[in-house]
This record gives structure tokens, C-alpha cells and sequence, in this order.
């Protein structure tokens, strides 16, 4: 299987996809400014009485539960369930699963009432939303033992979504194919929301692509891409992440084939 990332990326250019966010209230500033830095268009509209109605107009849903409430939860559910009708993606970034009974409660109650295409989270996140008996250090990763990849498979056939696992290498696997993204830096570890601006890139990428494993793992490649060329230039976090944009916006195709490091898992 080769994908070629860049080719997705002038997707989202052209095509500037609608990408509507419940996500969260840390983040929620870079996750639309990474959406706009792509060439699509961000929304955050949260509301009951809009969520489903702005999920309409939409290409895809991102959800994310880093901020979560009860209120906020059943906006996702309204928001999902008109997306599920229109036939657009649906991204849930299983923020902080594995750290409260509450974060993996509310989880489940999504997975159960609507249909998820893509299930995003680090390593311990996803073990737990796969049934693991692991725990999350507030919405860090913690060690999961065993073969991830496996895990990650199981749960894609299970919830029959695409499930992707972020890391210093990332996994992104379906029913039946799974490939690693080997771009990134550690720098990204070192700045807030890394992780929720990737779930939005996700976003953009799968409202123009209907292989999901094919948009995730182009997603990530672009943006981490991004983030090594913003590290070559920056000194620390801070100036890391105004260079992210930079880059992110600027992503050529020579660099970007030049760079890309998806590998094949086969199926």
C-alpha cells in the first residue's frame, strides 16, 4: 500500500472542508487554527440547540473529550447522530480515557449510541477503550504492555472503525490494514495540545478521503512532518509552536515525499 500524504493535503486545500468541533476548552483555539492553517475552515459550535444543525452543514465531526461534562456530552451525541445521517466522519479523541471512571463511562455511552469512524488517543487511552485494564496519568500515556498493534486491530474490527494510537511512532490500523507513521519530534511532547490539534488534522483529512486509514496516516505525516521542520528552526516549545503553523502552511510536495515515513503492517 503506498499513500501518498501530500496528495491529501492538496485535497483539503482545494476542497477547504467544513470540520465541526465539540472539543476541548484547553485546546480549542489551536485546534481551529490548525484546521485553517490546512486551507480548511474550523467551527466550534458546541451548543444543543445548534450541534446537530451545524453538523450538517459539516464534512466531518471531530469530538473530543479533554474538557468533558454530562451537557457536553450529550451535545456530542446530538452533533454525531446528524453526522451518522449525513454520512460525513466522525472523529472521537478518547482524551484522558483510562484516568477517571467518568472519562471511560462517557466513552462507552459514545461508542454505543453513535457510529465512530475514527477512534484517536495515545497508547493507554486506547488500551483502556479496548478494554484494558490500564490507567491514564491525567492525559499522559502510561506503559501498555503487549502487542499494541493487536490491540488496536482488535478494537477496530470490534467497534468497526479506524483506530489510531499516537506515540513516538504512531500506529494507525483498520479491519484490515494497519500501517506506522514514523514522523514527529519530541518537541510535540513538550507543548499543549500537540495531540488534539492532531485529531483535527484527522478531521480535515478524512472529510476528503474516505479510506480512513489512508487520511489518518496522511494526516499525521503532513503535520508531523511539519513539526520536525518546525523544530530545525525553533529553540524551545514556545517558538516550536508558532513555527508549526508556519510549516504546516507552507508543506511542499518535495518535502513532503521527501520526508514521509509511512510504513505498511500488511494485513
Amino acid at each position: 500500500m503506498t499513500i501518498s500524504a501530500y496528495d491529501l493535503l492538496e485535497r483539503v486545500r482545494e476542497q477547504k472542508p467544513l470540520v465541526h468541533h465539540l472539543t476541548n476548552w484547553v485546546t480549542i483555539y489551536d485546534c481551529a487554527q490548525v484546521v485553517k492553517t490546512l486551507g480548511a475552515s474550523p467551527v466550534m459550535a458546541h451548543a444543543p440547540e445548534e450541534a446537530a444543525d451545524m453538523a450538517q452543514l459539516a464534512s466531518a465531526l471531530v469530538l473530543n473529550i479533554g474538557t468533558l461534562t454530562s451537557d457536553f456530552v450529550g451535545s456530542m451525541q446530538l452533533a454525531a447522530r446528524a453526522a451518522n445521517t449525513k454520512g460525513i466522519p466522525v472523529i472521537l479523541d478518547v482524551c484522558g480515557a483510562g484516568a477517571t471512571p467518568f472519562r471511560d463511562q462517557k466513552c462507552f455511552e459514545l461508542l454505543d449510541a453513535v457510529r465512530i469512524d475514527v477512534i484517536k488517543g495515545n497508547a493507554s487511552e486506547v488500551a483502556r477503550i479496548a478494554g484494558a485494564s490500564v490507567r491514564t496519568r491525567g492525559v499522559d500515556a502510561t506503559e501498555v504492555a503487549g502487542d499494541l498493534a493487536a490491540l488496536a486491530r482488535q478494537l477496530a474490527r470490534a467497534r468497526h472503525a479506524t483506530v489510531v494510537v499516537t506515540g513516538p511512532q504512531d500506529l494507525v490500523a483498520g479491519a484490515s490494514q494497519a500501517v506506522l507513521v514514523r514522523n514527529g519530534h519530541p518537541l510535540m511532547t513538550r507543548v499543549v495540545g500537540t495531540g488534539c490539534m492532531a485529531a483535527s488534522v484527522i478531521g480535515a483529512f478524512a472529510a476528503v478521503e474516505s479510506d480512513r486509514v489512508n487520511a489518518a496516516a496522511a494526516a499525521l505525516a503532513c503535520y508531523e512532518i511539519a513539526a520536525e521542520l518546525a523544530a530545525e528552526q525553533g529553540a524551545g516549545p514556545g517558538t516550536f509552536k508558532e513555527r508549526l503553523f508556519d510549516c504546516l502552511a507552507s508543506l511542499d510536495r518535495p518535502t513532503c515525499e521527501r520526508r514521509q515515513r509511512i510504513q505498511s503492517l500488511g494485513n
